[in-house]
Protein backbone atom coordinates (compact mmCIF):
# COMPACT_ATOMS: atom_id res chain seq x y z
CA UNK A 1 0.00 0.00 0.00
CA UNK A 2 1.15 3.63 -0.80
CA UNK A 3 2.93 5.47 2.41
CA UNK A 4 0.59 8.38 1.08
CA UNK A 5 -2.98 9.01 0.90
CA UNK A 6 -4.37 10.94 -2.52
CA UNK A 7 -5.47 14.43 -1.50
CA UNK A 8 -8.62 13.75 -2.21
CA UNK A 9 -8.94 11.13 0.50
CA UNK A 10 -7.10 13.77 2.83
CA UNK A 11 -9.90 16.38 1.70
CA UNK A 12 -12.72 14.31 2.36
CA UNK A 13 -10.66 13.62 6.11
CA UNK A 14 -9.96 17.29 7.02
CA UNK A 15 -13.96 17.68 5.99
CA UNK A 16 -15.39 15.03 8.23
CA UNK A 17 -12.99 16.25 11.43
CA UNK A 18 -14.88 19.54 10.49
CA UNK A 19 -18.58 18.38 10.79
CA UNK A 20 -17.21 16.06 14.12
CA UNK A 21 -15.81 19.58 15.44
CA UNK A 22 -12.33 17.65 15.59
CA UNK A 23 -8.86 18.99 14.30
CA UNK A 24 -7.76 17.00 11.42
CA UNK A 25 -4.52 15.23 13.15
CA UNK A 26 -7.14 14.20 15.90
CA UNK A 27 -9.85 12.61 14.36
CA UNK A 28 -7.13 11.18 11.74
CA UNK A 29 -5.58 9.37 14.63
CA UNK A 30 -8.64 8.12 15.93
CA UNK A 31 -9.69 6.82 12.52
CA UNK A 32 -5.97 5.26 11.92
CA UNK A 33 -6.36 3.84 15.63
CA UNK A 34 -10.20 2.37 14.89
CA UNK A 35 -10.15 1.74 11.16
CA UNK A 36 -13.39 3.04 11.51
CA UNK A 37 -15.01 6.80 10.75
CA UNK A 38 -16.58 8.38 13.92
CA UNK A 39 -20.44 8.25 14.18
CA UNK A 40 -20.84 9.31 17.93
CA UNK A 41 -19.33 11.47 20.07
CA UNK A 42 -20.43 10.63 23.81
CA UNK A 43 -19.81 13.39 26.23
CA UNK A 44 -20.25 12.99 30.17
CA UNK A 45 -22.08 15.56 32.32
CA UNK A 46 -18.61 16.49 34.06
CA UNK A 47 -16.99 17.50 30.14
CA UNK A 48 -20.39 19.22 29.43
CA UNK A 49 -19.71 21.84 33.09
CA UNK A 50 -22.95 20.14 34.64
CA UNK A 51 -22.90 19.07 38.32
CA UNK A 52 -25.71 20.15 39.83
CA UNK A 53 -29.05 18.73 39.26
CA UNK A 54 -31.06 21.43 40.24
CA UNK A 55 -29.63 23.70 37.04
CA UNK A 56 -28.60 20.65 34.15
CA UNK A 57 -28.09 23.32 31.67
CA UNK A 58 -25.02 23.12 29.93
CA UNK A 59 -23.01 26.77 29.20
CA UNK A 60 -24.03 28.27 26.10
CA UNK A 61 -21.14 28.12 23.77
CA UNK A 62 -20.39 24.40 24.35
CA UNK A 63 -24.20 23.82 23.31
CA UNK A 64 -23.09 25.82 19.98
CA UNK A 65 -19.97 23.94 19.09
CA UNK A 66 -22.56 20.49 20.09
CA UNK A 67 -24.83 21.78 17.56
CA UNK A 68 -22.52 22.58 14.62
CA UNK A 69 -21.80 18.65 14.40
CA UNK A 70 -23.00 17.01 11.66
CA UNK A 71 -23.29 12.95 10.61
CA UNK A 72 -22.81 11.94 14.24
CA UNK A 73 -24.94 11.02 17.09
CA UNK A 74 -24.33 13.22 20.19
CA UNK A 75 -24.42 11.42 23.19
CA UNK A 76 -24.47 12.23 26.91
CA UNK A 77 -24.22 10.05 30.20
CA UNK A 78 -24.49 11.91 33.21
CA UNK A 79 -23.42 11.71 36.78
CA UNK A 80 -26.02 11.04 39.55
CA UNK A 81 -27.31 13.26 41.30
CA UNK A 82 -28.37 14.83 37.41
CA UNK A 83 -31.48 12.50 35.67
CA UNK A 84 -31.33 11.94 32.34
CA UNK A 85 -34.75 13.27 31.80
CA UNK A 86 -33.93 16.07 33.25
CA UNK A 87 -30.43 17.21 31.54
CA UNK A 88 -32.35 16.26 28.01
CA UNK A 89 -35.21 18.49 28.68
CA UNK A 90 -32.57 21.48 29.30
CA UNK A 91 -29.99 20.37 26.54
CA UNK A 92 -32.24 19.52 23.58
CA UNK A 93 -28.39 19.03 21.28
CA UNK A 94 -28.32 15.67 22.34
CA UNK A 95 -29.80 12.46 20.43
CA UNK A 96 -29.88 10.50 23.45
CA UNK A 97 -29.05 10.84 27.09
CA UNK A 98 -28.36 8.04 29.66
CA UNK A 99 -27.20 8.06 33.37
CA UNK A 100 -22.92 7.57 33.93
CA UNK A 101 -22.17 4.19 35.14
CA UNK A 102 -21.40 4.70 38.91
CA UNK A 103 -17.86 4.62 40.35
CA UNK A 104 -19.11 1.32 42.17
CA UNK A 105 -19.39 -0.71 39.34
CA UNK A 106 -16.73 -3.49 38.47
CA UNK A 107 -15.41 -3.26 35.39
CA UNK A 108 -17.78 -5.90 34.04
CA UNK A 109 -20.67 -3.92 34.78
CA UNK A 110 -19.36 -0.74 33.33
CA UNK A 111 -18.78 -2.61 30.22
CA UNK A 112 -22.33 -3.75 29.75
CA UNK A 113 -23.53 -0.57 30.73
CA UNK A 114 -21.69 1.57 28.08
CA UNK A 115 -21.75 -1.11 25.51
CA UNK A 116 -25.29 -1.29 26.27
CA UNK A 117 -25.63 2.27 25.49
CA UNK A 118 -23.97 2.31 22.73
CA UNK A 119 -25.42 -0.32 20.97
CA UNK A 120 -28.39 0.39 21.80
CA UNK A 121 -28.37 3.66 19.62
CA UNK A 122 -26.90 0.55 16.56
CA UNK A 123 -23.79 2.26 16.98
CA UNK A 124 -20.50 -0.13 16.76
CA UNK A 125 -18.21 0.55 20.00
CA UNK A 126 -14.88 1.36 18.07
CA UNK A 127 -17.34 4.39 16.27
CA UNK A 128 -17.91 6.15 19.47
CA UNK A 129 -15.67 8.90 20.79
CA UNK A 130 -15.78 9.39 24.29
CA UNK A 131 -15.20 13.12 25.09
CA UNK A 132 -14.56 13.32 29.27
CA UNK A 133 -13.09 15.42 31.86
CA UNK A 134 -11.89 13.01 34.78
CA UNK A 135 -9.52 9.90 35.12
CA UNK A 136 -13.03 7.29 35.58
CA UNK A 137 -14.12 8.88 32.06
CA UNK A 138 -10.82 7.93 30.56
CA UNK A 139 -10.98 4.43 31.29
CA UNK A 140 -14.64 4.50 29.75
CA UNK A 141 -13.19 4.45 26.26
CA UNK A 142 -11.02 0.83 27.31
CA UNK A 143 -13.79 -0.37 29.18
CA UNK A 144 -16.22 0.16 26.37
CA UNK A 145 -13.90 -0.56 23.44
CA UNK A 146 -14.39 2.96 22.03
CA UNK A 147 -12.54 4.51 19.01
CA UNK A 148 -10.34 6.91 21.79
CA UNK A 149 -10.68 9.51 24.37
CA UNK A 150 -10.28 13.28 24.07
CA UNK A 151 -10.17 15.66 27.11
CA UNK A 152 -13.11 18.18 27.31
CA UNK A 153 -10.56 21.50 27.03
CA UNK A 154 -9.21 20.16 23.92
CA UNK A 155 -12.72 19.34 22.14
CA UNK A 156 -13.88 22.81 23.41
CA UNK A 157 -11.09 24.60 22.95
CA UNK A 158 -12.68 27.41 20.59
CA UNK A 159 -15.86 27.36 22.98
CA UNK A 160 -13.35 28.30 25.59
CA UNK A 161 -11.94 31.25 23.53
CA UNK A 162 -15.36 33.21 23.35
Amino acid sequence: MPKTMPLVVVRMHVARAHQLGLDYPTYAAIRKASGRDIMGLLFSSNALRVVRAEAPEMPVALGEVLLAVEGALRLALVHAPLRASDFQRANPAFDAVGSAPKFTQSWGEMREHLGGFITGRRLARDQVLIVGDTALERDWSAVAQAAGYLEAARYFASADSR
